[in-house]
């Protein structure tokens, strides 16, 4: 392959600001984004055959000298993991954005402090309405509020960057599921670190991006 190397990440579309952010911050030229749709943490079943599918698409162009996925297991149950170990495709380390945004560590300090806890990101806050109060009939069926959520203590907001909009957001999102509000600033966390992992030169020239479906 002529020119400099070329990885292919695989991300969620919940995540592609962020890992946007990262490859243009770092200038990694090299580096490229193909994104699955965010809502099918709605359908985990169907995650590990739509990712097969991007990989085999990207290998079939030959353009690429390897492919990563920026996917946690989101709620797969190992299958993500298998169909990546058959393509032989790595991945970030963490069962979720949760885990890798706030670091594994940190994390679970925070499960252990309150199991109850309902974890909001950026992308989440963004899209509370739609997601969780449109997307779980709350909007139409209010009373099922207690039962969505009635064993939850609190809301943790884990916020990539600083926003008093979105902070603002989270705080009205814990009010409105009438639960206590933590706020924790995480930054990109273990997404950088794991693009940072990659044994590749970066490219001068900018990043390059293909986002799709996101």
């Amino acid at each position: 392959m002529n020119g400099p190397a070329s990885i292919l990440l695989i991300g969620c579309g919940a995540l592609a600001r962020e890992i946007i952010w990262a490859i243009e911050k770092n200038n990694w030229g090299h580096m490229e984004l193909t994104c699955l749709p965010a809502d099918l943490h709605n359908r985990p079943q169907h995650i590990p055959d739509a990712i097969r599918a991007k990989i085999r698409a990207a290998k079939a162009t030959g353009k690429y000298s390897d492919i990563f996925a920026v996917y946690g297991d989101c709620g797969t149950g190992g299958l993500l993991d298998k169909v990546l170990e058959e393509e032989g495709v790595a991945r970030i380390g963490g069962a979720h954005c949760y885990e890798f945004y706030a670091g594994s560590t940190v994390f679970e300090a925070m499960a252990e402090e309150e199991l109850g806890s309902l974890y909001l990101t950026d992308y989440l806050v963004r899209f509370f309405d739609r997601l969780i109060i449109k997307g779980l009939g709350l909007d139409r069926f209010p009373h099922l509020r207690v039962d969505y959520f009635g064993h939850y203590k609190r809301v943790v907001y884990l916020s990539q960057k600083a926003d008093n909009g979105l902070l603002e957001q989270a705080k009205a999102a814990a009010r409105r599921l009438d639960l206590e509000f933590v706020h924790r600033p995480t930054g990109i966390g273990g997404i950088e670190m794991f693009l940072k992992s990659f044994p590749v030169r970066a490219s001068e020239e900018g990043s390059e991006r293909v986002l799709q479906e996101a």
